[in-house]
Formats: C-alpha cells, structure tokens, sequence
C-alpha cells in the first residue's frame, strides 16, 4: 500500500502561467489571462505595478499575494510548494511578461524543479499609451520602427544601446523605466533629437489616476517635474509627428494583393 509521502510523490504539478496584465485596466487583461486567474490556486501579482482589480477574478478558495516584498527565491518558494502540491499558479506580471519582467530567471528555476510553465501575452505600456492618446508608431515614409528601451539606472545598459544611439534613427522611441531620470533622459536625447521632437508621458495607463501628458523634448523634465511624477511612466518620443508622411498603400486604389485584385 503506498505511504502518504509516495502518494506526495506522484501528484501531478500544476501549471505555472506568466500572465501579462496589460497597463493596469481589468479590462485590457485578455480572456486567456483571466481564465489563468481564475483557476489557480495560488495567484502571485507584482502589487506595485497591477492594481488589485486586476486579479479580483481569483476563485474564492485562492490565495492571492502580493509579491512586491518577496525576492526571487521567496517567490519561487511559493508558486514551487503551490505547483509541486498540484495547483495551478498564476504570475501576474505589469504589462506583457517579455519586457522588464524577470521572466528567464523565474522560468529557469521552475524548469529546474520539473515544473511546467507557459507565457499569456498582455497589452504592453507602450501601446496602452499610444491607443490612450491616439497616436500611432509608424508613418509612412517618415518612420516605420519602433524602439523600446530604458534609461540606465541600477540596472545598466549595454554602451551600444544608449538612448542617443538609439535616438539617432529617428525613429519612434518607447522609454520604460525612466521616470526618476527625466532630466538625464531629456539631456541624452537632445544629444540627437531637436528641442521641439514631440514626446507623450503616460502615467499610470488604464488606472483611474491615468495622466497623459503631451510636451516636447526641451520641456520634458520641467513637466514631469510639474506633475509630481517620479514613477510608472512611459515615454513615447514621436519624431515622425513633425513630418507630413504619406497614406498607407494598403487601402490605395492602385495597391493590389491577395485579397483585393
């Protein structure tokens, strides 16, 4: 007859899902996502960055913590001991779990312990922001890249991927991380940007204290500062807002595809 520990032995773990949580709004948190919630049994959220609405689906028997205190091995401690007893994990995670999300040193130490993991995609900051305020990426003619990158700050940044570097494409820029630094991100950009490149600040998008804030670049740090805003901003710097640009092709009469002859 098997022993209590030999039937702990063979309980199958239970899956761990790295949900994004979009910007902040319940409601930009995909189907995927929200089924993920609600079937766990354990749901760790950053509670920091994901407001409690967030994760207010979670079933009545679920424990829901707050991993904003917790290290690393403490949070693995939790979704290990959650899994390995067969429940389902859901880590919620700000935005999309594939930007500044810790992902690859969680998911290395759940392969580690044979426990099963999979990622639900969430509506990133950067677009939040560009559908909160109406702005598109892309131009035609004028810009077609997006680039997503941080000032550095405790954690560094590669020489080669410096903001000015990057600014130098002209291309739309989307700056996390940064808010502490305006003045420096302002100093850094101008080393390649003109005075009067339009920049979006958007606070907190999708919570109710939402903020977006249209300045310049030769403005920046003057309205963070006017608005107390020291964190959980992201900055989209918008070139291509100068320039006139060109309609898309794609609806155009002479454009032909394999849809439309």
């Amino acid at each position: 007859m098997p022993t209590a520990e030999n039937k702990q032995d063979t309980v199958r773990p239970g899956l761990v899902s790295f949900v994004g949580a979009g910007p902040g709004d319940p409601e930009l948190l995909t189907v995927k996502g929200r089924k993920a919630i609600e079937q766990a049994g354990l749901v760790l959220y950053a509670g920091s960055l994901v407001p409690p609405a967030v994760v207010a689906c979670a079933g009545a028997g679920a424990r829901v913590a707050d991993s904003a205190p917790l290290t690393l091995a403490e949070c693995h401690a939790l979704v290990r001991d959650a899994a390995l007893a067969g429940e389902n994990v859901a880590r919620v995670h700000t935005g999309d779990p594939s930007l500044y999300g810790a992902l690859r040193e969680q998911a290395a130490l759940l392969d580690r312990d044979r426990i099963p993991w999979r990622v639900i995609p969430g509506v990133t900051a950067a677009c939040a922001a560009a559908a909160a305020a109406g702005v598109t990426f892309t131009v035609p003619e004028a810009t077609q890249s997006l680039i997503i990158s941080r000032m550095e700050g405790r954690t560094p940044v590669p020489e080669r991927e410096r903001l000015a570097a990057l600014a130098a494409h002209k291309t739309s820029l989307a700056i996390y991380l940064s808010a502490h630094e305006a003045q420096a991100l302002q100093e850094e950009l101008s080393r390649s940007l003109p005075p009067e490149t339009p920049v979006l600040c958007a606070y907190r998008v999708g919570w109710p204290e939402e903020k977006l804030i249209r300045t310049r670049l030769g403005e920046l740090a003057d309205s963070v500062a006017a608005h107390g805003i020291t964190r959980q901003v992201v900055f989209l710097v918008l070139p291509a807002a100068l320039k006139k640009g060109a309609a898309s092709r794609l609806y155009a009469e002479d454009f032909k595809h394999g849809f439309r002859k």
